[in-house]
């Protein structure tokens, strides 16, 4: 597609990449920092009207939220500024299969923080997109090859 493309886990500040290191699962006040600074670089890619792809494991509506509008999605109460930046148009490809085959996944990665000890709380604290979430969901039982056509395909209809 000729898009830019980030991987959320190279923005992980070192301690979240030490937690995780010694097996110990992410909380939220560890990730909404995280998710802010990826909301920041989405905000500069599309003020400078540059597609993006983000890989990122934004496991809960709040973190989307996070995504789509930053810091201030964290103080829903507190009514938006005039002139504030609007909320990022943001499409949440939802990859979902069943533990067995993101866990093989895992096991062949080499070098990462993550160990898949802690795919479990992963999966614990998912909350998958729903309406009225911008989101598909592609079964991750699909080939690769499947898997990227169903998302471009996506993408291209809007």
């Amino acid at each position: 597609l000729g898009w830019k493309f980030y991987d959320a886990d190279d923005y992980h500040p070192l301690k979240n990449k030490k937690k995780m290191e010694e097996g110990i699962p992410l909380n939220d006040e560890d990730r909404i920092p995280w998710l802010c600074t990826l909301h920041d670089i989405l905000r500069r890619e599309d003020t400078s009207r540059q597609n993006t792809i983000l890989a990122c494991s934004a496991l809960k509506k709040m973190y989307r939220r996070v995504l789509i509008s930053g810091a201030s999605a964290i103080e829903s109460n507190q009514p938006k500024q005039p002139g504030e930046n609007p909320a990022l148009k943001i499409l949440f490809v939802h990859l979902d299969g069943p533990m067995d085959i993101i866990a093989g996944r895992l096991e062949k990665r080499r070098g990462h923080f993550m160990p898949p000890e802690l795919l479990k709380s992963q999966f614990d604290i998912l909350e998958p997109p729903s309406a009225p979430e911008n989101f598909i969901t592609v079964s991750l039982e699909k080939s690769l090859p499947e898997i990227l056509l169903e998302i471009e395909s996506a993408i291209l209809q809007g």
